[in-house]
């Protein structure tokens, strides 16, 4: 039989249901598995046992008693570090936010818990989420499980990492500038970026956000499987009316051709012969499940997005973060919020509100596009996932990193979707791609995903290297 920490979702769920296994079996396999492989990457940074197997018995209660236990019934999840949990400390990877304790929960922890999820653990994040690499002052480093040389990605690398390594079946993570989806090009699994107001999320132990991240942060699902990314959008996106963004917006769209438009180097940015091979591979494996895939030399304005997303950012942070910046004192948040300022002056009122005029001019030019284009396919990054801590070794590599990541960095100022997709291994380093699609229309990327995905991707769960 196998072993139930290595099932999908998707599977594991219906064993649950069926009564094949009870949510107790797998919640311990995966508790197992968190023992067992946990150490040597330091991806679950807090977790309680005897809490995870009370609610997995709940969920074999329910089931006795002939109720629904939920799509999700049984599966071992992963919640990041950043969002509340109720008695947990939203820590953010902070030690000033270390007794931060929540006192509910947020709704992407609560629509986990209604689904039938088991929540296994609290992944690690960078200090203020602000990187993408992991590692903080209070919970220290998270490594890569394919190659510990490599940055897990981040800032959601702990449940990258974690998801990646059999321990949980879905990661939640959150993405304002790439933190779902590069962490998942980084460690070989695949990672969703919503929609803005398509999952519900807020934090009651924190103050609102500026408006910057309320236009361009979001959470969402890390998984091995794209069917498990599928099951994770369904749950997280239950309604809760605490966040003022979220739309009842179907899952299922209109019908839509299968095309897709196929972009190797937007705006002339760095690609390595890598990640244009993949890309390329890509496009074939979208054709031959019946996609028309057309290479187009440009697409709507990223690199104006991109500017754009780091002035709004930043300002939120330049309003109070930066005190908190240096009240943490931790090195790599200092280094890289330093890089980021000089890469980024401060803007006056009216470039502010210059720049929010601006948005919405480009993200008609994108949903122009996409009339045409349903799904368009470019780079998760790049470059190769990049030597772990990188970033902090001088302002002139922290540029050229930046410079790599503009398809990452562009479009949540959108609040458009995006899928990265993981497609092979060179040598023991991952890569993939990035699907982007209009508003609400996960479908459309996560059916471009499954065709890719039947291609070939590496194996996981694995044992970290």
């Amino acid at each position: 039989m196998t072993e139930l920490w290595r099932l999908p979702a998707t599977d594991l769920a219906r064993r649950v249901r069926g009564r094949e296994v009870s949510a107790r079996e797998a919640a311990a396999a995966a508790l197992a598995r968190l023992e067992a492989v946990n150490p040597r990457i330091n991806a679950v940074i807090a977790h309680d046992p005897a809490e995870v197997l009370a609610a997995a018995d709940a969920v074999d209660a329910a089931i006795a008693r002939g109720e629904d236990p939920g799509m999700l019934a049984g599966v071992p999840v992963t919640i990041k570090v950043n969002a509340d949990q109720q008695g947990w400390p939203t820590t953010n990877g902070l030690r000033i936010q270390a007794e931060n304790r929540a006192a509910g929960d947020n709704p992407v922890v609560a629509n986990l818990r209604r689904a039938g999820a088991v929540i296994l653990g609290r992944t690690n994040t960078p200090a203020f989420s602000l990187r993408w690499f992991t590692r903080n002052s209070l919970h220290g480093a998270t490594r890569n499980p394919r190659d510990p040389g490599i940055t897990p990605g981040g800032s959601s690398g702990g449940a990258a990492a974690a998801t990646a390594s059999g321990i949980g079946a879905i990661g939640h993570g959150t993405d304002i500038g790439g933190s779902i989806r590069y962490p998942a090009y980084a460690c070989g699994i695949h990672g969703l970026r919503p929609t803005l107001g398509r999952i519900p999320a807020w934090n009651a132990s924190g103050p609102d956000r500026h408006i910057g991240a309320q236009l361009m942060a979001v959470s969402g699902p890390l998984a091995r499987t794209v069917g498990d990314l599928r099951l994770g959008l369904a749950a997280l996106s239950q309604p809760d009316h605490r966040d003022p963004w979220w739309t009842p917006a179907p899952l299922d769209g209109p019908a839509y051709p299968k095309r897709a438009a196929l972009c190797i180097a937007p705006e002339g940015m760095p690609v390595v012969p890598e990640v244009a091979a993949a890309l390329q591979d890509a496009a074939a494996r979208l054709r031959g499940a019946g996609w028309t895939v057309e290479e187009v030399d440009a697409l709507p304005p990223l690199g104006e997005c991109a500017q754009l997303q780091a002035m709004l950012w930043l300002a939120e942070t330049r309003r109070g973060g930066s005190a908190a910046i240096a009240r943490e004192a931790d090195p790599d948040a200092l280094a890289v919020y330093g890089f980021m300022e000089q890469l980024c002056p401060a803007p006056d009122l009216a470039t502010f509100q210059d720049g929010l005029q601006r948005r919405l001019a480009l993200l008609r030019e994108w949903l122009t596009f996409f009339e045409r284009y349903p799904a368009v396919l470019m780079p998760v990054s790049g470059a190769l996932p990049f030597p772990d801590h990188s970033d902090v070794e001088s302002a002139e590599g922290f540029a050229r990193i930046v410079a790599t990541q503009l398809t990452q960095v562009g479009l949540p100022l959108l609040g458009l979707p995006g899928l990265a997709v993981s497609t092979g291994l060179v040598g023991t380093v991952p890569v993939g791609v990035q699907l982007v699609a209009g508003r609400y229309r996960e479908d459309v990327l996560l059916a471009a995903a499954e065709a890719i995905e039947a291609g070939g991707t590496p194996p996981s769960p694995i044992d970290p290297a």
